[in-house]
């Protein structure tokens, strides 16, 4: 099991980050860290919807109208 966390999870730390950083009450250096983690949770939440997107693209490009769920390969040709 992966210790990376869920999109659910990635996303709600990117909301609480965005919710303490508006609130502007934090000091210089807490302000950093919230928007270095801020910026790690958004790129975490890209990746794994790029994954998701790709997923599909593999199930949109059936070419024997069956679908077929395999997980993404990135080494492999999507239409093969």
């Amino acid at each position: 099991m992966s210790d990376e966390p869920t999109f659910e999870q990635a996303l709600k730390q990117l909301e609480d980050a965005v919710q303490r950083l508006e609130k502007g009450a934090l000091p210089l250096d807490e302000s950093l860290a919230c928007f270095e983690e801020g910026v790690r949770s958004a790129g975490l939440c890209r990746k794994l919807l790029q994954q998701v997107e790709q997923q599909v693209e593999v199930l949109v490009k059936q070419a024997d109208d069956e679908c077929v769920t395999r997980p993404f390969d990135v080494d492999r040709d999507p239409a093969a």
